[in-house]
């Protein structure tokens, strides 16, 4: 967690996440760039296709980028004193686009944003901007809705399928375990179609040799569901999670678990986008 990025659009989450990642760097030695996306949307008007499109002036886009400066100046003095390996940067271009492309120019090794939740109708069709950075970012994805201390995060709860390939993914979660120093709480939720025994639980947490860790299996009509009320019942400070990073079609059908939980879920979660099998 040596390069940190806060993908920045001065709401109350994004404000949030500023802090948790500047508490991150303090404790890891680690560097902050905050980027801030002005995603300027073309407007046309008119029915004719003789009318021009309008597009937002320069003058318009400058006044934006005066406005996040001062914004960014004012959430670094408030929030991040005394911390000096920090910098800003305004691009202008679609949101999650943007911010895959710093990711990997800039070899990024965590994100951390911000986010509102989604529900509903929003929740469906839309999504956030956070749950888009989930799926597809090529660096781990902290997502806050509220910033706690870095030295209060004790209890990491981690739902698991008990799949063994996916050693990367588990030697990152025990090296976020290590940093934290605190109790993995492994998880795995029965549902109608899956289900497994607690002794089942119990040999793959030593086959991939956890230390300092809690098996639990629940049962749940739904593996969110499970997974959400699991993390209210032990009051955990911190999810782990991977996604597989679906697109299209396949993501519609199938859906995303990692995003539904870090929809309503109110602690931090980590997230980590698994390596496509070649």
């Amino acid at each position: 967690m040596k390069k940190i990025l806060v993908p920045c659009d001065f709401s109350e989450p994004a404000i949030e996440a500023f802090q948790f990642a500047i508490d991150l760097a303090n404790h890891s030695g680690g560097t902050v760039s905050v980027l801030t996306v002005i995603d300027v949307p073309v407007i046309v008007y008119g029915a004719s296709i003789d009318m021009p499109a309008y597009d937002f002036s320069s003058d318009m886009i400058k006044g934006m980028e005066e406005d996040a400066n001062k914004n960014y100046t004012k959430m670094a003095k408030k929030f991040a004193k005394g911390f000096t390996d920090l910098s800003f940067n305004v691009i202008q271009g679609s949101i999650a686009a943007t911010i895959s492309d710093f990711v990997m120019d800039k070899k990024i090794d965590l994100v951390v944003m911000g986010t509102h939740g989604a529900t509903g109708i929003k929740e469906f069709f839309v999504g956030s901007n956070t749950e888009k950075i989930v799926r597809f970012s090529s660096a781990p994805v902290f997502a806050i809705r509220k910033a706690v201390p870095v030295s209060s995060v004790k209890n990491i709860v981690f739902p698991t399928t008990l799949q063994l390939d996916q050693l990367d993914f588990i030697k990152k979660v025990k090296l976020l375990q290590d940093f934290f120093d605190a109790t993995l709480h492994i998880l795995y939720v029965n549902t109608p179609i899956n289900y497994i025994r607690e002794s089942d639980l119990k040999e793959y947490s030593k086959a991939v040799k956890f230390t300092n860790f809690t098996v639990n299996v629940r049962n749940d009509r739904y593996e969110p569901d499970g997974i959400i009320l699991f993390a209210e019942e032990i009051k955990a400070d911190l999810l782990v999670m991977a996604t597989h990073g679906r697109k299209g079609l396949s993501h519609f059908i199938a859906g995303s678990v990692t995003e539904d939980v870090v929809n309503h879920v109110e602690c931090p979660v980590w997230t980590y986008t698994l390596k496509k099998k070649k």
